[in-house]
């Protein structure tokens, strides 16, 4: 199994800590936070260049793209036996992509499409076009206000590096914060330093009603929180910005019509868009037309397998595992009085226990009544279903009821039967 890593938010994070001991391909950039963020052991993290083609193993190709969501952020490319993949993590799609000489022509297998805003009704501003209202005029000298910009551990810099530089001031952040925006070589606009900006930089948790009533209690102050997701509003000083690092509807409607993929699978599985999509999908079946098998798997196609045929079960081992049926059981005479007390006392010699080639069958509850079908079809003995004699029946009255089958007893009318135990006990006076 080969794992991969898209980029550094939480959601996408789960099971990644100091214990991790499998190798990560991931971008640069996410390499050098990943020790940062989530203590990963450097030795397992495998950096793959964005833009280039990576053969790992000779079953699959990757190709990492810029995806335009954060710092270190990328979209996966795969190519192999299976198809072509494209896998878009988190991203916010520009008209830029369309440039990439991995997309571009590109048959798309299959589609992994950030979905977050996948609605109609999720319309969303530009970035450049959510920033416009912010342009406001700089604080005249002696008047001291300041803007709380709520952002999480990674992600919306660039928003940060936009309004110093709109404003010609600095933004002040933690020294955690600030030895992360070195790691991400930003222009020099970021201090540590109290009172040397007006825009302050804290995490999205600080933005809240009573953090704003006590920075205005210092100075005026208003808060802005920049993301696409419907916020409530606890403070009238706090306004959201629909500045998002995901693509809007219109543009994800873009991005599919462009690429023309054979199918969307939605990477929220929680939000199913994909009838929005299906007049742009491609109308071509799946085709490998430019990718080369791996050797490794056309040498499993063409050797033949090492593997075991398959073979029908044996029913006769299975039957000898399973008890006998209730109602059906064939055993010897001498099992069968050592077994049962209802017999005790009842010797029978044991080379008479098969006299004539008959076999006890004992028949038991409800199975007694069809005994004689249970005779005819499931295998008893043969003689059983010729016309009885005489000469068949035992010669002692024990064996007689311990030998005769019930279907031969059946077939005499009880004045026959009792006529044979008065012959049998007259035989036995006269000796």
């Amino acid at each position: 199994r080969l794992f991969f890593l898209s980029h550094l938010h939480s959601d996408h994070t789960a099971g990644l800590t100091s214990t991790w001991s499998r190798p990560l391909y991931c971008s640069p950039l996410t390499a050098r936070l990943l020790p940062r963020h989530l203590q990963v052991p450097s030795h397992w993290i495998r950096p793959l260049e964005v833009g280039q083609r990576h053969v790992l193993g000779e079953e699959v190709t990757v190709t990492l793209l810029d995806s335009n969501h954060c710092p270190g952020s990328v979209m996966f490319l795969f190519e192999g036996a299976f198809g072509t993949i494209l896998y878009t993590g988190d991203f916010r799609y520009t008209s830029a992509m369309q440039g990439e000489l991995a997309l571009r022509g590109r048959h798309i297998d299959c589609l992994y499409l950030d979905n977050t805003h996948c609605h109609p009704h999720r319309a969303m501003p530009s970035r450049h076009r959510a920033t416009c209202p912010l342009s406001c005029p700089c604080p005249t000298p002696g008047h001291c206000w300041a803007l709380l910009a709520g952002v999480y551990s990674l992600g919306k810099e660039t928003l940060l590096v936009d309004l110093a530089l709109e404003f010609r001031t600095w933004v002040v952040v933690s020294p955690w914060r600030l030895e992360q925006m070195k790691l991400l070589e930003l222009p020099d606009v970021f201090t540590t330093e109290e009172g040397a900006g007006w825009i302050r930089a804290v995490d999205v948790g600080e933005i809240r009603s009573d953090t704003l009533v006590s920075w205005n209690a210092l100075h005026p102050t208003i808060a802005i929180l920049p993301t696409g997701r419907p916020v409530r509003v606890t403070h009238p000083n706090i306004h959201p910005i629909p500045y998002s690092d995901h693509s809007s509807f219109s543009e994800l409607c873009e991005f599919v019509k462009w690429l023309k993929p054979c199918s969307v699978i939605p990477i929220l599985k929680s939000k199913m868009c994909q009838a929005y999509f299906e007049q742009y999908l491609s109308s071509a079946s799946q085709t490998l037309s430019d990718l080369k098998i791996p050797k490794l798997v056309q040498k499993s196609v063409e050797k033949p397998s090492q593997k075991k045929e398959w073979e029908p079960p044996c029913l006769l081992k299975k039957a000898a595992q399973r008890s006998v049926p209730q109602g059906v059981v064939y055993e010897s005479p001498e099992k069968y009085t050592e077994k049962s007390g209802e017999f005790t006392g009842v010797q029978v010699a044991q080379q008479n226990s098969c006299k004539s080639g008959f076999c006890t069958l004992h028949l038991t509850g409800e199975d007694e009544m069809s005994g004689e079908q249970r005779g005819a079809t499931g295998g008893g003995s043969a003689a059983s279903q010729a016309p009885v004699h005489d000469e068949h029946f035992p010669a002692g009255l024990a064996e007689q009821y311990l030998l005769t089958p019930l279907n031969v007893l059946k077939q005499f009318s009880p004045q026959t039967f009792d006529k044979l135990v008065e012959d049998f006990f007259r035989r036995g006076e006269a000796s």
